[in-house]
């Protein structure tokens, strides 16, 4: 009933014009902050921290890390063979005699040496 009262006293004072135009800068300020609201999270799901383009990026230095991974695992296979090779468990000949030529200088008499 005062709600009724209110309307009808604001009806007479000729003020019900205001009260829409009240509700309509309300409207639009609503409206303007609901679309200030979808572009940030818009542009924190494409350019934040966790967002789409730092996915990309991640996943890029993961292919080059795995790339890397790869090269390092063929390297230490590699020396893993040779350091078996010059054990006492298995003596590769070839091998000791290339590394005592290159580490020690040696070489056999009937041999020419160039440098």
């Amino acid at each position: 009933m005062i709600r009724l009262e209110a309307y009808q006293t604001l009806i007479e004072a000729g003020t019900l014009e205001q009260v829409s135009i009240k509700n309509g800068f309300t409207d639009v300020l609503a409206s303007f902050g609901m679309i200030a609201g979808m572009a940030f999270f818009t542009y924190a799901a494409l350019q934040g921290e966790y967002g789409m383009f730092r996915l990309f990026q991640v996943q890029a230095q993961e292919s080059r890390l795995l790339a890397d991974l790869d090269v390092l695992v063929e390297d230490r296979e590699r020396l893993q063979n040779r350091t078996l090779r010059l054990s006492n468990q298995y003596l590769d000949l070839d091998l000791l005699d290339e590394q005592a030529r290159k580490v020690l200088g040696l070489a056999r008499g009937d041999e020419i040496v160039i440098r």
